[in-house]
């Protein structure tokens, strides 16, 4: 009598809506970038050598000259560089990007969980992944911002290095993923419907 009971139970039970193909490619797509993204940002960071001007480099982390050098003489001091407050900048730019980054692991995080553990809290944890990569980007943007700020009389478009454009393209990446998920959420039906 039990086993009928247990049966008619699962038979009137709600249903939840099966995604279909494309939503769940999507939703794949959008984790996958905003991997890349996370790897982007924190080699961009790691390395922190964003701008050449002339026969100075100028990084987050230290500040190289070359002038009547065959080897790249680096100091870690960046107060010696004779860019006004480009010390106490560039700390604020290493922390702002770490933030970024520390946000967009987080969100990241939220967005997978949301997809292996389907629960009645999935689109939640989704929209929170998707806030976080938004946050992320605010960050990455606010610490390039910062960075062409303090530098802005050696800045020249063909100055950027590698590792600068990096940088701009995980914060590009943080942005179109975040704004894609919020999306795919508002569009897809609730999991957690009746």
């Amino acid at each position: 009598a039990s086993l009928c009971v247990l049966q008619a139970q699962r038979l009137l039970a709600p249903r939840r809506p099966r995604r279909s193909f494309f939503e769940s490619f999507i939703r794949t797509l959008i984790i996958v970038c905003a991997a890349m993204a996370v790897v982007l940002s924190s080699i961009s960071i790691c390395d922190g050598r964003w701008l050449l001007a002339e026969d100075r480099l100028f990084g987050l982390w230290h500040f190289c000259t070359t002038a009547n050098q065959s080897e790249p003489h680096c100091l870690r001091d960046l107060s010696q560089t004779g860019v006004p407050g480009l010390a106490v900048g560039m700390g604020l730019v290493r922390s702002v990007g770490a933030l970024a980054v520390v946000a967009a692991i987080f969100g990241l995080e939220f967005l997978m969980v949301s997809q292996v553990c389907e629960d009645l809290h999935s689109r939640r944890k989704w929209a929170l992944g998707s806030v976080l990569l938004l946050a992320s980007f605010t960050l990455s943007a606010g610490g390039l911002l910062s960075f062409v700020i303090l530098l802005r009389n050696q800045v020249t478009l063909l100055g950027f290095t590698l590792m600068f454009w990096c940088q701009f393209t995980a914060s590009f990446l943080f942005f179109l993923n975040a704004l894609s998920g919020l999306h795919v959420n508002s569009i897809t039906h609730p999991w957690d419907c009746p």
